[in-house]
């Protein structure tokens, strides 16, 4: 799909596509996860990095520029000294994050099963190394 003509059926299954960048954005870990928690309340930097373990400084800045970037997000800076910088999720972030979260309650009913599943996997290929 020819991004400068909007006429053209999008083909999620062409490599120019822009809806695999969409695609992209919905199967990034911690962009589901910021657009969750923000659906809750607005948050700010530093918050939203001490809620989610194991994302560094860097990776949170790089998502949430990107989540601003679609429209996911929007970035809200308030004059204090340090500034401080708040974000909350925009009406098309709410409408993501209801259709991703059915993936999040999937994920977790159904996590005894997928890891009953990998033992099972790895069992198989230790007998067939061994």
């Amino acid at each position: 799909m020819d991004r400068e003509d909007p006429t053209m059926k999008p083909d999620v299954y062409a490599a120019n596509c822009p809806t695999r960048q969409i695609l992209d954005r919905v199967g990034d870990k911690w962009a589901v996860l910021i657009l969750l928690l923000l659906r809750e309340e607005p948050m700010r930097f530093n918050q939203l990095r001490r809620t989610i373990e194991g994302i560094s400084q860097k990776m949170l800045s790089q998502v949430l520029k990107s989540l601003e970037r679609d429209g996911l997000i929007k970035r809200h800076a308030i004059a204090t000294v340090p500034v401080t910088v708040e974000y909350s999720i925009t009406q098309l972030g709410v409408t993501l994050a209801a259709a991703v979260d059915p993936l999040r309650d999937w994920a977790e009913q159904n996590l005894k099963d997928v890891l009953a599943a990998q033992r099972r996997y790895d069992s198989q290929l230790k007998d067939v190394a061994a």
